[in-house]
């Protein structure tokens, strides 16, 4: 090795360097894999990656301020999903509280095979002091930190304890990034005192690298099984999931579907695939879908998965697919995926598999009265979303479905909308017309409230010029407003539509549901009793968010809601738009759930709400089948 080919850096100087000479390729496009970092600094990560990022620069790596190490997670994951996981953010934090707060968001992105570079300080190599500050002593095991708790929720973990060890670490943390079939949350820990450590590093490692981003053909032999298997099924449905997206196989699908006449039916992650008012796409599935969406379900005797794990909330918690022969179909990257239910497989990218499919199948389509059964199904369930968004009084306080309606009216194809946890996503999912693959963005994987608004960033730096919008109600706005503040110092527009209805509505539905009358889910003062039945807690969240930076608009009725979603989405400042709906004692004034899901009610019990709610469970559960 030559002089000139080694540079003197020291660990953090040399990871900053690297990841700015990585891309990815896919299809001829060419972009940087890691785009910006994320961090918060402590002692365990300022004197060496938060040095090294001073140092660096902002043209070499971008820095990004955050508030909560969870939230700065959410906001990469919220950059990665919009940019098809083919471009990535990573997030640095010191070591103990600030660590263990990325547990959430690693898994979260890895749930829902998002990718996210996480580079938590660590305790020192070296142990010159022994326990250092948050250091978690474990009396059996010197090698242990609070950092291996990332090790469960990461697609690769490694604690990099010698400068020459990060060059491995490094090229398998990329790897695992950029894998389609691999990737999520990747940790590499990071010893707070190797940070600091310089090394001679060879030129080679911060040579330009790119990373091609497969796209796996399917198999001969697979393409002519699914195609038979296709032509032999009189009542086919698709499921589409967020596999469709990544791959960006929306045009694949279409091309099939209209030669076919295939329904297609989509999970929470797969929405838009087909846009609304395709006549094959008949909504959202499961436990949250479309009354047309679950009925051809049940009568279906071919199911075809393409991008789709095939969560509780898709399979009605194993109860949806009802016909006695149905069989399935799994298009999928990942085989761990495609073998689900005992399906027939073909292995590759959604893309590639539709492109293959399609050609297989030419000449074949579904016969005239199934088409005009689920068009006839459609047309009644876009009545339903009418009647759902339609406003009578507009001087009236709207529902949550009236706000949605009103949005609906002022967006256009190029926006997102993006929801993770509460009564949105099951009003969202049944309702929200998707005009556009990236406009329904909703992250119910792991449906972590906090997720929305930074999310909604991580969008927002994905897609400068894109309108988002983050649905949040009172309960997930509680959780985490903080990077309100990030938006506003980085001149970052997001739109919050703030639903303030007093309590965990959802919850408080699904607790009524299961016996537990609505126990905990109201925020309320004390009743004489001790319960939480008293009147609503005075809090004013509208204050909140301007008094952390942001214009606030206040509505009080249908027709100051349009006006101030306009106002919001015409403004170049991030803006909320508080509106007070329905209590947390009320229904969103969606169409209820058209299938069941699963949540176990107590065996016994002495109030008649719980008794009677295990009779109702008893009777559902009987439904239940494994698919083999």
């Amino acid at each position: 090795m030559t002089a000139s080919a080694v540079r003197r850096l020291t660990v953090a100087q040399a990871l900053v360097e690297f990841l700015a000479h990585q891309y990815t390729e896919r299809d001829g496009r060419r972009q940087h894999l890691i785009n910006a970092t994320w961090g918060i600094f402590g002692h365990g990560n300022v004197a060496g990656l938060g040095q090294a990022l001073l140092e660096s620069g902002p043209d070499t790596m971008p820095y990004l301020q955050g508030r909560n190490e969870q939230a700065m997670v959410h906001a990469a994951v919220g950059y990665a999903r919009q940019n098809n996981r083919l471009a990535a953010q990573a997030v640095t934090t010191s070591i103990g509280p600030g660590a263990t707060n990325l547990v959430t968001g690693a898994a979260l992105a890895t749930v829902n095979r998002l990718p996210v570079l996480l580079l938590p300080g660590d305790i020192f190599a070296t142990r010159p002091a022994d326990p250092v500050l948050q250091q978690l002593e474990v009396p059996y095991a010197g090698d242990i930190s609070v950092n291996d708790a990332l090790r469960p929720v990461s697609r690769y973990f490694d604690r990099v304890m010698r400068p020459e060890a990060l060059i491995p670490a490094a090229l398998q943390a990329m790897r695992v990034l950029a894998d389609p079939a691999e990737t999520g949350a990747v940790t590499l820990a990071l010893p707070q005192d190797v940070q600091a450590e310089a090394f001679d590093w060879p030129g080679e490692f911060f040579a330009d690298r790119v990373w091609h981003v497969r796209r796996p053909a399917p198999e001969a032999a697979e393409v002519a099984a699914a195609a038979r298997t296709i032509r032999a099924a009189r009542r086919p449905l698709i499921v589409a999931g967020g596999g469709i997206h990544h791959s960006e196989a929306e045009d694949a699908l279409r091309a099939l579907v209209d030669a076919t006449g295939i329904p297609v039916a989509s999970t929470q992650a797969g929405k838009g695939s087909l846009r609304y008012d395709h006549p094959a796409d008949i909504g959202g599935i499961g436990h949250t879908g479309t009354a047309v969406a679950d009925d051809l379900a049940r009568t279906a005797d071919l199911v075809i998965g393409v991008g789709t794990r095939y969560s509780d909330f898709t399979t009605a918690s194993a109860t949806l697919f009802a016909d006695p022969a149905v069989r399935f179909l799994n298009l999928n990257i990942t085989p761990f995926d495609a073998h689900k239910l005992g399906a027939t497989t073909v292995v590759a990218d959604a893309r590639a598999a539709l492109e293959a499919l399609t050609a297989e199948l030419a000449g074949h389509r579904v016969e005239e009265t199934y088409e005009a059964e689920y068009r006839t199904g459609k047309a009644a369930w876009e009545r339903r979303v009418d009647a759902a968004y339609a406003a009578g009084d507009e001087s009236a306080r709207p529902s949550q479905t009236q706000v949605l309606g009103a949005l609906d009216a002022v967006v256009g194809d190029e926006d997102v909308v993006i929801n993770a946890a509460g009564s949105l996503p099951g009003d969202l999912h049944k309702l929200w017309r998707a005009r556009s693959p990236r406009q329904y963005h909703l992250e119910y994987g792991y449906s972590c409230m906090g997720y929305e608004i930074p999310g909604a960033i991580g969008v927002r730096l994905a897609a400068p010029a894109t309108p988002v919008w983050a649905l949040v109600g009172d309960g997930t706005y509680l959780m985490m407003p903080t990077e309100i503040v990030t938006a506003v110092q980085e001149g970052i527009n997001i739109n919050i539509v703030l639903f303030q209805n007093h309590g965990y509505a959802s919850i408080g539905g699904l607790s009524e549901t299961t016996g537990a009358e609505r126990f905990g889910t109201a925020y309320r003062y004390r009743a004489p009793d001790g319960q939480y039945t008293g009147d609503p807690l005075p809090v004013d969240l509208a204050a909140n968010a301007a008094s952390l930076g942001m214009d606030v608009l206040r509505v009080e009725s249908v027709g100051e809601l349009r006006e101030a979603l306009a106002a919001a989405r015409a403004s170049d400042r991030p803006t909320c738009v508080y509106v007070e709906t329905e209590t947390a004692d009320t229904v969103s004034g969606a169409p209820g759930a058209q299938a069941w899901w699963d949540v176990p009610v107590a065996q016994t019990a002495t109030r008649p709400a719980a008794v009677k709610a295990r009779e109702d469970y008893d009777r559902q559960a009987a439904a239940r089948r494994r698919h083999l």
